[in-house]
């Protein structure tokens, strides 16, 4: 393993990405599993990032993420709307929003649309979270991306949704 420049990450280089190809006798394009080896890589390095940082406000990726939504979406979901637009199960929702009701930052109420489920709303205390924390937050999210010039920065978002894209082959049967 080489320290690739300017990654901090021990990442494989192109030259094992070729000797692991040929152990097997497979005829992938090395630069490809490269490519996809080193994304994986970052994106765990990002998201354990992301804890260090949203745990210095008492949070989790999944609570601030949980918070923002229901901030953008006027401050009140569903649970199984929360689950879809994070991604997620409504398990992990109702996990996160136990917490999140233990601190006071939201509540739950009967829904107004249906009579037999529950909305979550962001609270005052959970609004002032998001308030308080805003300016370091995105300050450090700049950070992150600080060493990319806007060019970059529009290159890399088409780049990664591109990416996107294709993660289905990753999962798919």
């Amino acid at each position: 393993m080489t320290q690739h420049p300017g990654a901090g990450l021990a990442a494989p280089t192109l030259d094992q990405a070729r000797r692991q190809i040929a152990r097997y006798g497979l005829t992938a394009d090395p630069q490809a599993i490269l490519v996809a080896t080193r994304l994986m890589a970052a994106g765990a390095r990002i998201g354990q990032a992301g804890e260090v940082h949203f745990g210095r406000f008492g949070l989790s990726t999944g609570r601030y993420r949980l918070l923002a939504d229901l901030e953008d979406h006027g401050g009140e979901k569903s649970p199984s709307q929360l689950a879809a637009s994070l991604g997620v199960s409504r398990a992990t929702v109702t996990g996160l929003v136990d917490g999140l009701v233990r601190e006071g930052l939201v509540a739950r109420r009967p829904s107004t649309e249906d009579g037999r489920g529950n909305v979550v709303i962001l609270t005052a205390r959970g609004a002032d979270k998001l308030r308080d924390l805003a300016p370091e937050h995105f300050a450090r999210m700049e950070a992150l991306v600080g060493g990319l010039s806007p060019e970059e920065r529009t290159t890399f978002l088409d780049l990664l949704g591109r990416v996107v894209q294709g993660m289905d082959a990753l999962t798919d049967n």
